[in-house]
């Protein structure tokens, strides 16, 4: 690379970097706001939820696996067996494969255990953490509709979806925002991307972490943050 004393910009093996100075300045890595010292809904006792499925058409794929972290205890994780063969593609992620699944309870139980499970943070006002809860819950429902289960009261359901929440805040401005992308972000620790259980604890955590670092989210209810995410949508 031929050093300018002038103000320009390099492009050299696909790398373009601003050059002043005879210095290669790089672009800051984006960090999250400090965390701050106020209430909002981030402390109070949140669940959460995440599913493993056949694949990521909600219509159409099935549920595989459940976590269901509670407010106050115990967790409940779970397999379904969904009576139709796993792609490849769907084990290759989260892990889950046919032999694995041979003797887990059909969609009928398992979908049942989740749905009353989400009553009950409805029944109780708890807000439930879900990220993309869009494709999650879009899933819930439709399974929960082909095997005859009682659906939960969905108005009711006070849901804290990290995925929207970011993008309000964000504007999509960060790049890729997955959840191990929005997690490293926030310093969230997430060991086993596509277990369920890890990706419900780790949605759960960035829930907090945007509370605790951003007060104009945090001062919401979480009523008032459900309408707000709906605006975000």
């Amino acid at each position: 690379v031929r050093i300018n004393k002038y103000v320009g910009v390099a492009v050299v093996c696909g790398l373009a970097g601003a050059i002043a100075a005879k210095r290669l300045i790089r672009r800051r890595k984006p960090r999250p706001p400090r965390r701050g010292d106020h209430d909002g809904w981030h402390r109070v006792p949140l669940a959460s939820l995440d599913l493993e499925t056949t694949g990521i058409d909600p219509l159409n794929d099935r549920v595989l696996s459940y976590a269901l972290l509670s407010d106050v205890g115990p967790d409940i994780n779970g397999l379904i067996n969904p009576g139709i063969p796993i792609p490849a593609s769907s084990a290759e992620v989260h892990g889950i494969t046919d032999v694995l699944l041979a003797d887990a309870p059909p969609p009928a139980v398992g979908i049942a255990i989740v749905a009353r499970w989400v009553q009950s943070l409805i029944d109780r006002g708890v807000g439930l953490v879900v990220f993309n809860a869009a494709y999650d819950l879009s899933m819930l429902h439709v399974e929960a509709t082909r095997w005859g289960v009682k659906q939960p009261d969905w108005e009711r359901l006070l849901i804290v979806d990290p995925y929207v929440i970011d993008w309000g805040i964000q504007r999509g401005q960060l790049g890729s925002r997955k959840l191990t992308d929005v997690a490293a972000y926030y310093s969230v620790t997430l060991d086993n991307a596509h277990d369920a259980a890890a990706d419900a604890r780790a949605a759960r955590g960035v829930a907090i972490e945007i509370g605790a670092r951003h007060p104009h989210i945090a001062a919401s209810s979480l009523a008032e943050l459900m309408r707000r995410q709906r605006s975000w949508y």
